[in-house]
């Protein structure tokens, strides 16, 4: 995977990578990171290299501008997340008065940990109303937005590295953590194309068929997927397919006579 971006970045200009994608980018200011940014990927990182997280960590993770809010109890730190994160980018186009909205939601969650807002050093972050563009520039690269930790492959990489909420629905990514580890989210389908699926029913039931929950433009499932969802249907598959059997592969070997005989648990 390759990112270019074209053109002055304080001018209006493209941004594209080679999955085939292309998006128009108002003018800004240049990249770089703020001094906020750089205290909260500090603080961030100091908390996740004490957590056992199957989530978040351990170290290396990238930092996801998802609007983390991390909190403290007896057991230590743990974080949740704010109605929306916002991208670096995004604030460019943020309503400084709706911006205001999650730092509100923020303050009345903190209400319920305020040692976490001491070591965390927010109170007065919680406690300045977002105006204009530096209050949402600040509250953007804060600890209370930019510190979602995560790994690199459900963060920013692009299958089959991995499918990274910066290129793929995060309905769809975030599955990632949840999923039972021998069902496969993401399969190949017959055009050799990186398409999600889930399972229509719960485990044990008999049932092989899948939902497509994305396919890419290329995929000979995109179009079966627009005509579904445009008459807000979804697009099943049947357990024969090759997509919904690659998705139940590891399930179908472990069910499998041979590795039956081969468990404890057998007959």
């Amino acid at each position: 995977m390759t990112t270019d971006v074209t053109g002055d970045p304080t001018q209006p200009h493209t941004e594209s990578e080679d999955l085939g994608w292309e998006i128009n980018i108002p003018g800004h200011p240049a990249r770089k990171d703020s001094p906020e940014y750089q205290k909260s990927r500090a603080r961030m990182n100091q908390i996740v290299e004490g957590l056992e997280d199957p989530f978040y960590g351990p170290e290396p993770v990238e930092d996801h501008h998802g609007g983390a809010l991390w909190l403290k109890d007896d057991d230590g730190w743990f974080m949740v997340r704010n109605l929306a994160g916002i991208e670096w980018s995004a604030q460019f186009c943020a309503d400084p008065a709706k911006v205001d909205l999650l730092r509100r939601n923020a303050r009345r969650l903190y209400a319920l940990c305020p040692d976490a807002v001491q070591e965390l050093g927010i109170r007065e972050l919680l406690d300045t109303e977002i105006t204009d563009a530096a209050g949402v520039q600040r509250w953007t690269d804060s600890i209370c937005n930019a510190s979602v930790p995560l790994p690199h492959a459900v963060h920013s990489a692009a299958l089959p590295a991995g499918g990274g909420v910066h290129h793929y629905p995060s309905p769809v990514t975030e599955i990632v953590f949840f999923k039972r580890d021998d069902f496969q989210l993401w399969v190949t389908d017959q055009g050799g194309h990186d398409v999600a699926v889930a399972p229509v029913a719960a485990r044990g039931s008999q049932d092989g068929r899948v939902q497509v929950l994305y396919a890419p433009e290329q995929s000979t499932l995109r179009p079966r997927l627009d005509e579904a969802q445009a008459g807000g249907n979804v697009l099943l598959l049947d357990a024969d397919h090759p997509v919904a059997r690659a998705a139940f592969a590891r399930q179908y070997a472990e069910d499998s006579p041979t590795a039956r005989a081969g468990r404890t648990d057998s007959g």
